[in-house]
């Protein structure tokens, strides 16, 4: 039985591009590997608070990090949704991962993460992929692709929604067969991704 960690940190819980093709990717990983378990943090509804000076000094000897430590060394891949919010990700989420990268635990050479698999669902209200005038405004996927792979030793998975919010800007009216073209790609990819992990995870 193969365990998902899951979790959320979009503002909104309705509406909320990266919430819709996590939850699609949920329930393909449920179809696919029905006796598996996910364990589901909503960031946003449920924050964390911010790493403090004790909390430093203890490392994993602290409740809650050593709690969040061995919930994300437990599963055996994670999802994450992380929208862009201000060219960056969301608050929240940075707390979590402040608080569950402790070096010598579960980050570093040896850490108790190295090789997990993680998708990222990068959702964004515009486009910024290579080539396009916002390229260098992308902090989401490189600092995220850096900090997973660099300081966790995770495999680093993304799915990139965007254009969201082209329905709501006028400015954007155009780009709405892109947007529709991307969230239907978006959730393609991630029933795929998740029905293909959990068959490898339980192989």
């Amino acid at each position: 039985m193969a365990t998902l960690l899951h979790l959320d940190s979009a503002v909104f819980p309705q509406g909320s591009a990266s919430r819709e093709v996590t939850a699609a990717f949920v329930a393909a990983w449920r179809e696919q590997h029905p006796d598996g378990q996910v364990v589901y943090r909503d960031l946003a509804a449920n924050p964390l608070p911010h790493l403090d000076a004790p909390a430093v000094i203890a490392g994993a000897e602290d409740a809650l990090r050593g709690e969040l430590a061995a919930e994300l060394a437990a599963a055996d891949a994670v999802l994450i949704g992380a929208p862009m919010y201000n060219f960056s990700v969301p608050s929240t989420l940075k707390a979590w991962l402040d608080q569950v990268i402790i070096i010598g635990h579960t980050a570093g050479p040896e850490g108790s993460v190295t090789g997990t698999p993680i998708t990222v669902v990068a959702s964004r209200g515009g486009s910024y992929a290579p080539g396009t005038p916002r390229e260098d405004f992308e902090f989401v996927q490189n600092y995220l692709e850096k900090v997973l792979t660099g300081m966790l030793g995770a495999e680093v998975d993304f799915i990139v929604p965007e254009l969201t919010l082209a329905h709501s800007k006028p400015e954007m009216a155009e780009l709405i067969p892109l947007a529709e073209a991307s969230r239907t790609q978006a959730l393609s990819d991630a029933a795929e991704k998740a029905k293909a992990l959990a068959t490898r995870l339980v192989a």
